[in-house]
């Protein structure tokens, strides 16, 4: 039965309950037709517990249309669709409702009530949550787990006192401990009861003032209070009674860090990550928030980083998680080949990993090592021989090293490989043989995929400036060049290669203060947004001030481009002769 058909079922059955009620061959005997209720009930229970929750979900439609009047038919029929999430938003309620139904006539009914608190807990129905632990504690006021739930229950709706009043009575049954003083310190938290949230630490700390942990703890709170002497006070505690505890280290971490102290924060952490007492999982979530935190600071926070990483590859060698994150990190930085040296030890830990060896193509693809490419893909493709974006990282290897007809068949691949109602990626695909095109020198081929293309997806920005702009190279319809570069811009403003494109168009048709404007607005964002303007960029802003009697300025640009294309005999021209040249 698929989703929709059960859900119109379970909308439909109060309906047509009577019906088929009417129609069992037993319609005239109630009693039987209970019994039937019951036994399929039964079985849905059995279902349940074997973890076949459609079919339990199913049977319970079938044992609710049989007897209405069994509100544990009803309660597991509401619970049951709610695990199935064939509902909208009145489903929903109309779930919840027969929950209650069986709440409401039989709270003692422990198990199911319990189930309609938790239901009513994760979908945050606060006041619905606290009816039911209210009097699942009138009459069973000895179950801690009941007092928990209640107690939380009483925190949502900011009771805290009330909720503090229920771990209180926990706690003169069982005595203090960590897990009962970490609630009742988040609640005096929340309720602005700084004296009371450090009594209650000092509390579990005096029950056995020689445990590492509860020194931590006090000391967290503090350090949470901004009362950071007294924090370092507990930490170093902890440290005297265990020197080798690697949590002191990362509690000290978090007080030099609150401190501004980067040199202090990084020794800890140092310490922390060469422990012994700390596992790999440990180590490696302290080096992700380490370098979330670090990534966005100097080139010597990056060193340090780096550092890091060394230490704990050393201590850890083998660990493939310290590789692979570590290889995030450079991807993250632009170090591609170191990025793919790391992934390459993960690859070698477990090789038939294929996600990661589609990523260490593509990391070899942006790094410009094509025989690394070449190597990776074709092992890559053993995991990942239907994947189109595979064959894409491929093609466009083939493309950079100008072997183009290669690219070429292979994008014909990508492309049949390619889920044939995405659009989207189809769009891409396409135009990418448009490029390959235009640098095999076949403009006619090239502009009829670009047609294709925007056809495919008239949304493909990348498309219509690429199209665009060789228009433009080749001074053919720039009115239709314009048209496209604009709708580019318009959806792009900031983009450097759009803005480009369109002065570009407006130089050729001899609009050069139009043109000076645009390719000064892509210079300025290209700079905004941390990257270095290319070369042709450079050339065009020279070509665009020189036209506009700016000529100094022009060869400074102009110079500035022979710097990253010395190669250029067009910039070397210009800059020799200060002047503009077109070929």
């Amino acid at each position: 039965m698929n989703i929709l058909l059960r859900y119109i079922t379970f909308i439909l059955i109060f309906a047509l309950a009577p019906i088929l009620y009417a129609k069992d061959n037993d319609a005239n005997d109630i009693e039987a037709q209970k019994r039937k209720a019951h036994y399929t009930f039964m079985e849905a229970m059995r279902k349940k517990a074997i973890g076949e929750y459609d079919a339990y979900h199913e049977l319970m439609i079938h044992a609710y249309a049989l007897d209405t009047t069994n509100t544990a038919i009803a309660h597991h029929l509401g619970y049951s669709t709610l695990v199935a999430g064939v509902c909208d938003e009145a489903g929903l309620q109309q779930a919840i409702k027969l929950m209650e139904s069986h709440f409401n006539s039989t709270p003692e009914d422990y198990y199911e009530s319990y189930l309609l608190g938790n239901v009513c807990n994760k979908l945050r129905l606060t006041d619905k949550a606290f009816t039911v632990w209210n009097k699942l504690h009138e009459l069973y006021p000895n179950k801690e787990d009941v007092m928990v739930n209640l107690a939380d229950t009483y925190a949502h709706k900011k009771e805290f006192n009330k909720a503090i009043e229920l771990y209180d009575t926990i706690e003169s049954r069982n005595g203090v401990s960590i897990h009962t003083t970490l609630r009742k310190v988040n609640y005096r938290l929340a309720s602005g009861d700084t004296l009371g949230t450090i009594n209650e630490a000092r509390q579990l700390l005096a029950t056995a003032p020689q445990n590492v942990d509860y020194n931590l703890f006090i000391g967290n709170i503090f350090l949470q209070l901004g009362q950071r002497d007294s924090a370092m006070s507990y930490f170093d505690e902890a440290h005297k009674i265990d020197p080798d505890n690697g949590y002191a280290y990362l509690y000290k971490a978090d007080y030099y860090r609150a401190q501004g102290d980067s040199i202090n924060y990084d020794k800890q952490i140092y310490n922390a990550l060469i422990n012994q007492n700390l596992v790999v999982e440990q180590k490696v979530e302290i080096l992700v928030e380490y370098v979330r935190d670090a990534f966005n600071e100097s080139i010597q926070q990056s060193e340090r980083t780096e550092n890091l990483f060394a230490a704990l590859i050393e201590q850890h060698p083998h660990e493939s998680a310290i590789h692979d994150l570590y290889s995030q990190y450079l991807a993250t930085i632009k170090d591609y080949k170191g990025a793919a040296e790391q992934l390459g030890y993960v690859l070698d830990m477990n090789p038939s990993d294929a996600e990661n060896w589609k990523k260490l193509v593509l990391l070899h693809l942006v790094d410009e090592n094509y025989e690394g490419v070449f190597e990776a893909a074709d092992k890559a493709m053993e995991y990942n021989s239907d994947n189109s974006n595979l064959y894409k990282y491929l093609a466009s290897a083939y493309h950079q090293i100008k072997e183009y007809d290669k690219a070429i068949d292979t994008y014909n691949i990508a492309f049949a490989k390619a889920d044939s109602t995405d659009y989207v990626e189809l769009s891409e695909i396409i135009a990418s043989m448009g490029d390959v095109y235009y640098s095999k020198g076949d403009t006619l081929a090239c502009f009829a995929q670009y047609e294709k293309a925007i056809d495919y997806n008239p949304g493909n920005l990348m498309a219509m400036n690429n199209y665009a702009y060789f228009l433009a190279v080749n001074e053919r319809d720039l009115d239709k060049a314009e048209k496209m570069s604009s709708t580019t811009v318009k959806y792009e403003p900031e983009n450097p290669t759009f803005l480009d494109t369109y002065a570009w168009i407006f130089f050729k048709k001899g609009e050069y203060n139009l043109a000076l404007t645009y390719m000064k607005a892509a210079i300025e964002h290209s700079e905004k947004q941390g990257e270095d303007p290319s070369a042709e960029l450079y050339e065009h802003y020279g070509d665009a001030l020189f036209m506009n009697g700016q000529h100094e300025q022009a060869v400074t640009y102009w110079e500035k481009a022979l710097k990253l294309s010395p190669d250029s005999d067009l910039l070397q021209r210009k800059v020799k002769h200060k002047t503009f040249f077109y070929k």
